[in-house]
């Protein structure tokens, strides 16, 4: 799941190796995806209106289910 979230946002910045994710296990068996960006970058992966982030949460959650996970994208700046 981190390597989908990784390939969508490094496809939308202008600087890709800023693009930082790391992958927490919860205690219930969730997991949590935290997305880091170059602070000029943070307009292109939440979108207007959020609605790039909700298009990434939508597809992250997507996965999770095929995969009988939960799965949780929290975007952090840098």
């Amino acid at each position: 799941m981190k390597e989908l979230i990784e390939s969508i946002a490094k496809a939308l910045v202008e600087n890709p190796e800023a693009v930082v994710i790391s992958e927490e296990q919860g205690e219930d068996g969730s997991v949590l995806i935290k997305l880091a960006a170059d602070q000029a970058d943070m307009g292109r992966i939440i979108g207007k209106q959020g609605r790039t982030a909700k298009a990434m949460r939508t597809l992250l959650n997507a996965k999770a289910t095929r995969e009988n996970l939960r799965a949780t994208l929290q975007i952090v700046e840098e």
